[in-house]
């Protein structure tokens, strides 16, 4: 699959377990503490083969600006998930974290669709394209082999800093 349209399809599943997570705030706590450890690991699996596979690839002098700015986006969102899995579910200022990770999902979607997805379309052949898509799916998988490890997990060791470029 292009790598392109496998991290575009990425973020409409996210934004769509997102959105389906701020509906059902008023479930059990144990559906809720479900579904966010579904999204926690859903965009930590997202957020990790981005940054060690698709970025690097893309990285030239015409997208380090956007990278630079997405990882710092990456940073956020990593800090939002941490700080969310570390509440708990009756906590007030649960909701509204929630939705600020929704939005700023969003926007960092918008982003990467507006700004980093057409330079890459551009500065990448189909084939190449198709292989980054293999190489983050491959690395995708890895990541959600292992029960003990669950990708949402290691998201808290990575909110000192942006991941490097």
């Amino acid at each position: 699959m292009n790598g392109v349209q496998l991290l575009i399809d990425q973020h409409r599943e996210l934004e769509q377990r997102l959105d389906a997570a701020i509906d059902g705030l008023h479930r059990q706590p144990a559906e809720r503490s479900r579904r966010l450890a579904e999204i926690g690991d859903h965009l930590a699996v997202h957020l990790t083969s981005g940054e060690e596979v698709f970025y690097p690839a893309v990285r030239q002098q015409s997208t380090e600006d956007v990278l630079l700015e997405s990882l710092e986006e990456h940073l956020s969102l990593k800090r939002l998930l941490s700080d969310l899995l570390a509440l708990p579910l009756d906590d007030p200022t649960f909701e509204p974290k929630l939705k600020v990770l929704a939005e700023q999902t969003e926007h960092h979607h918008h982003l990467e669709e507006e700004h980093l997805f057409p330079k890459a379309r551009t500065l990448m052949a189909p084939a190449t394209l198709d292989g980054l898509g293999q190489q983050m799916k491959a690395l995708q998988v890895r990541m959600r082999r292992d029960p003990k490890d669950a990708p949402r997990d290691v998201v808290a060791e990575q909110t000192d800093r942006a991941a490097p470029l």
